[in-house]
């Protein structure tokens, strides 16, 4: 198992522990010289159905061998928990980095989008010493919220805008693909393996120009018709079009 799936993992299996994955102390890869290094700092939003190994195995099929990933993403955490924590703060003092994509919980209410945007300014002049341009990953609410996409949209932009940094609009995303039941896990919170395709289209695009309707019409490790993932490809094409990569 290559370290950035092992981590990924380890944080996953911890996760239906109830443990903390910090405790483990993941250490810092070592990547290939020429290579596009992504961190990924987040929660289970991240690690379930390992969106940074479906970053890279989309690159793959649209012929970059450059993208290699790395995550901290433990579960619950905020980026406030992640500070406090260390563990990703050590990875970015460790080597340079390309890109770093932050994400925590949707961020919506008001009080959530002020700390969502102080955190990401706090880490931002960290992210910066290590070279890397920021991401802001906006995710989703639960499915029983579903009213409050816009506020989730708004709170990961304005956090964006605020740091000077890349804005990933994944959930937008769900949003315009419109079924949200193929998007939603059972428990109404952690994505499908279409909805962690669709996050990772949207990266993909941002951090190293990919466009969705580059690739072809399958989905790593899912079977479902070409039609279907074409679809989700418009989706993902519709939500990047309408939203500016730098606010």
């Amino acid at each position: 198992m290559s370290i950035r799936h092992g981590i990924s993992a380890l944080c996953f299996c911890l996760s239906l522990a109830t443990a903390s994955c910090a405790s483990q102390a993941p250490t810092p890869p070592a990547f290939p010289e020429g290579s596009t290094r992504v961190l990924f700092i987040g929660n289970s939003l991240t690690y379930v159905n390992d969106l940074p190994t479906m970053l890279t195995l989309l690159a793959r099929l649209a012929g970059d061998e450059r993208v290699q990933t790395a995550s901290v993403a433990f579960p619950d955490f905020s980026l406030e928990e992640h500070w406090a924590d260390g563990t990703a703060r050590r990875f970015l003092a460790s080597q340079s980095w390309e890109f770093v994509v932050m994400q925590q919980g949707s961020s919506a209410l008001p009080a959530s989008q002020v700390h969502l945007r102080s955190w990401a300014e706090q880490f931002a002049p960290l992210i910066r010493a290590s070279n890397a341009v920021p991401v802001m990953y906006m995710v989703w609410p639960t499915v029983g919220r579903a009213g409050d996409f816009s506020g989730v949209l708004q709170s990961y932009r304005a956090a964006a805008a605020a740091i000077g940094g890349i804005f990933a609009p994944a959930g937008d995303a769900w949003t315009a693909y419109g079924e949200l039941s193929a998007l939603y896990s059972p428990d109404g919170l952690h994505p499908t393996r279409q909805g962690t395709y669709l996050a990772a289209l949207v990266l993909l695009a941002r951090v190293r120009g990919i466009q969705p309707e580059q690739l072809p019409p399958t989905i790593p490790g899912l079977a479902i018709s070409e039609t279907e993932v074409r679809a989700l490809q418009q989706a993902a094409r519709r939500a990047l079009d309408r939203n500016p990569a730098r606010p």
